[in-house]
């Protein structure tokens, strides 16, 4: 009687275990999923706000109408930086480039002062570049508004693009995910079935009895979703040594909120599991019970 005891102990706390793992690795993939989507937000951002337009300036511009002109594009809310970069500069930057000094063989330089602009990454779209470049062109001293517009609106189709993608997978996942944990704890349920249908006869409420089912789920999610964390964690520390520089894309506001979004997920989906489980044998006849 003992030994069968045991047995019975021992299988128990090995499916629990299975169980736990289970929902842990299904965790793990939801949680790389939201970091990839948290990275493609900031790799997007970082690209937008990397890509410049040049506000040419007129030969006859003065300096105080150049710094006055940097200053006031400075204190617009869509713009992130600015740099001035005079026509000797340009002339610098053009030589590196070509290997010759256009100067040396015109005779004259044919470059335009102009001061390099970089957007908020929320308005480097084609809609705000067009109200942008009325304004700009506003000022006097300022000669013409120079940016690819083909490069931002593929930059802009591309990301779009990645979060289709990536919030199609996320979903997938999410499916996949419940109706896996679904099958985890079903397996677990089972071997109560004929209990359950015992405490129908004698009166328990739905309620009563799927609350003990939903505590020991929340407990191995509560578990699973640890887990998932912590492999979480390693998989980014392994990232870090493999590509420098990769975790500092994300901020720790982020980090934490992926990591509390997976904790929820491992407990919601558990209970959402569990729920669905218990109520398949609570609508089943004692006859059915058999053949399940």
């Amino acid at each position: 009687m003992a030994k069968g005891k045991k047995i019975s102990s021992v299988s128990f706390f090995n499916s629990r275990v299975t169980s736990i793992i289970s929902i842990a690795l299904v965790l793990f993939l939801l949680g790389l999923i939201f970091l990839i989507a948290a990275l493609g937000s900031r790799l997007s951002d970082y690209v937008k706000e990397n890509i410049s337009f040049s506000v040419v300036l007129k030969d006859d511009a003065r300096d105080d109408d150049i710094k006055r002109i940097q200053k006031n594009l400075d204190d617009l809310p869509f713009i992130k930086s600015t740099e001035y970069i005079s026509k000797e500069q340009a002339a610098k930057e053009l030589e590196t480039e070509l290997g010759e000094n256009p100067e040396a063989f015109l005779g004259f330089n044919p470059l335009q002062a102009s001061i390099e602009v970089r957007l908020n990454s929320e308005y480097a779209n084609a809609d705000s570049l067009q109200v942008i470049e009325k304004r700009i062109k506003a000022y006097a001293s300022v000669s013409d508004l120079l940016y690819r517009k083909d490069m931002m609106q593929v930059v802009n189709d591309n990301m779009r693009r990645l979060g289709v993608v990536l919030l199609t997978l996320s979903l997938m996942l999410m499916a996949i995910s419940f109706v896996l944990i679904g099958n985890t704890i079903r397996l677990l349920i089972y071997s109560k079935r004929f209990l359950i249908h015992t405490m129908q006869l004698v009166g328990a409420t739905a309620g009563f009895i799927r609350r003990p089912f939903i505590l020991y789920n929340v407990v191995s999610g509560v578990f699973a979703s640890i887990m998932a964390i912590l492999m979480l964690i390693s998989a980014l520390y392994y990232l870090q040594g493999e590509l420098a520089g990769f975790v500092q894309m994300l901020d720790t506001g982020m980090l934490l909120l992926i990591f509390l979004s997976v904790f929820l997920l491992g407990i919601l989906l558990s209970v959402g599991a569990t729920v669905l489980a218990v109520n398949k044998y609570l609508r089943m006849e004692v006859n059915t019970l058999y053949y399940v």
